[in-house]
């Protein structure tokens, strides 16, 4: 059980009162619940199990009883009976881009539309174009989204699977007979979205680890177990494969099954050149008559050295450049999650954040950062509770009281005052620059209007860019991995604007977004454009999410000084000034 099972499950309710036209403060009242629990500061779960919740504000006496019951059982009998008047397939209607609660409402009650496949239908038909609040374009749009969910159906995001893949690494490492345990694939070499997940073990008894892999709870479905191999399904639907192998076969085999296919490729050609075969289980004499027999592997790093290369890690192996710069020791040496100091693009209570500024600044602390910057959104957001002008300065004048604080208490800590400043349609900005130029940093970024063309698009950008109070440039791209297509931009045009500026781009590392995509960096270095890793956090918990940042920064070949919130605060002060 966790604070995200908990808020879901009251916001899963929400849905399915107003689906059943429930009183709208009910609603709300759920809805708040969620809020609350996910801003709780102290150990709300374990408050939930203990029936310990009463006297925290926005939780009333119901919401108490069940949360109590969703902690100490793992199930709310309120929730399953409420999701048993509704045809289970419903539910995926929530998951399609551009319907809310009241458009599902509308389709299932005027259409009967209980499934994405009747939604396509009615789209296409013209049906649902003839209910009132829908219309050609929106059927169009959804049309759109459906297909892209079909797109990408069998996909999860990476932040999606680094829990359930921690919990199982955890699990197998528990077992004494499990000698070496790792995640490899796509997940290891920190792609942005995977298919399913590969975990290799080294044992001398691969049986008893397959028996006690397939067995598990966490295992939905079993669909092959094997002596060596077993494949699981876990309950969202995410494939994971467990290969077994022996201690003298787990380096390669960790190398081979990290991939990519294409970097397996371009190793096989290397180790041939040499002499060698290279397979998933051994580095081999390419003739059986011949050629010097290789020491056994206990690392990748060993199998590498021998083959004359520089360890590739494991972010890097995707073909691009990495076989190459390894042969000719030329590997960068790659940003490390320990290597920040600070970060921007972060959000408050004042926005649509769901922590108050100074619970952001303890979380940062508390992580051992030396600044945190805040960036709310601006007044156009109205959406995320957007500040106007005057709430935007007294916000700067409660960060500069905490600021003093600090100094005061000899804390070294320092909090930026900044803001989402919202990228209007004409390339202008959400605020007049006598505003703008009384913060520390300003990050820009689109949120409306993102179906203009690739011309118009650029165009706008790269006019917000040459504004002088334009720190840096977020989420360049606007995509939402799984959910939502980037709009159409010229990266190139964009890298060169920022290049010629001095803007510094962000590699939002929120894992819905984790853009600027990894396969621009390179390119954008060799502009002398340098990096910003932000966690888009709205609560505290979201400031972690600055490892997903850092693995796409590691995939984009940056190194520690190519990433501006790897500069200490003194430095980083300075920076800001310029």
């Amino acid at each position: 059980m966790t604070r995200e099972i908990l808020a879901e499950t009251l916001e899963q309710i929400a849905m399915l009162l107003e689906l059943k036209g429930e009183n709208p403060f009910k609603i709300r009242a759920y809805r708040g619940g969620a809020d609350t629990v996910r801003q709780y500061s102290g150990d709300i779960v374990e408050k939930a199990k203990n029936d310990d919740l009463k006297g925290i504000k926005g939780i009333g006496d119901a919401l108490q009883q069940k949360l109590h019951e969703l902690a100490s059982t793992g199930k709310l009998e309120f929730y399953e009976n409420l999701k048993a008047d509704f045809p289970e397939s419903l539910f995926d209607l929530f998951k399609i881009q551009g319907l809310g609660p009241k458009k599902v409402k509308a389709v299932y009650e005027m259409l009967g539309v209980d499934s994405v496949e009747k939604l396509k239908s009615a789209c296409e038909s013209g049906e649902l174009s003839k209910l009132s609040g829908f219309g050609k374009k929106t059927a169009e749009k959804l049309l759109e989204s459906i297909e892209f969910r079909e797109q990408n159906a069998e996909f999860f995001r990476l932040g999606d699977v680094a829990a359930p893949v921690a919990m199982i690494l955890e699990s197998l490492k528990s077992q004494p007979q499990c000698h070496q345990v790792e995640a490899a694939g796509s997940y290891r070499r920190g792609k942005e979205v995977v298919h399913d997940v590969d975990f290799l073990v080294a044992t001398s008894e691969p049986q008893k680890v397959m028996d006690f892999f397939v067995s598990q709870p966490w295992v939905q479905k079993v669909i092959a177990h094997g002596a060596t191999k077993s494949s699981v399904y876990l309950d969202n639907g995410l494939q994971c494969d467990l290969r077994a192998v022996t201690n003298d076969e787990f380096a390669c085999a960790l190398a081979y099954f990290t991939g990519s296919k294409e970097h397996n490729v371009a190793m096989r050609s290397r180790a041939l050149e040499q002499g060698y075969t290279l397979n998933e289980y051994r580095l081999a004499p390419k003739d059986e008559s011949g050629g010097e027999e290789p020491p056994v592997f206990h690392t990748e790093a060993e199998l590498y050295e021998f083959l004359g290369m520089s360890y590739v890690e494991p972010e890097l192996r995707e073909n691009t450049g990495e076989v190459e710069a390894g042969a000719n020791h030329d590997l960068p040496e790659l940003v490390r999650l320990e290597n920040l100091k600070g970060t921007f693009h972060n959000h408050t209570t004042a926005s649509d954040g769901k922590s108050t500024l100074e619970e952001m600044a303890d979380a940062a602390i508390e992580l051992g950062l030396q600044y945190l910057g805040i960036a709310d959104h601006s007044k156009s957001s109205f959406q995320a509770n957007g500040l106007s002008a005057e709430r935007l300065l007294n916000q700067i004048g409660d960060i500069k009281k905490l600021n003093l604080k600090y100094q005061h208490d000899g804390t070294q800590f320092k909090i930026f005052a900044g803001n989402e400043v919202d990228i209007l349609k004409d390339g202008s900005l959400d605020f007049d620059d006598d505003i703008l130029e009384q913060l520390d940093y300003t990050v820009a970024s689109v949120h409306n209007a993102m179906t203009l063309n690739e011309s118009a698009m650029t165009k706008r950008i790269i006019k917000a860019i040459e504004n002088p109070n334009v720190t840096m440039l977020g989420h360049v791209t606007g995509r939402l991995l799984l959910q939502r297509e980037a709009y159409e931009v010229n990266i190139p045009k964009i890298i060169d604007a920022c290049a010629e500026t001095g803007t510094i781009i962000e590699l939002n590392a929120n894992p819905w977004r984790l853009d600027m995509d990894w396969r621009w960096w390179k390119h954008a270095v060799e502009k002398g454009v340098k990096c910003s890793i932000n966690p888009d956090a709205h609560h505290t918990d979201q400031l972690e999410f600055l490892w997903f940042g850092v693995k796409q920064a590691r995939k984009g070949w940056l190194r520690k000084k190519d990433v501006i919130n790897c500069l200490p605060l003194e430095e980083i002060e300075e920076l800001l000034k310029k």
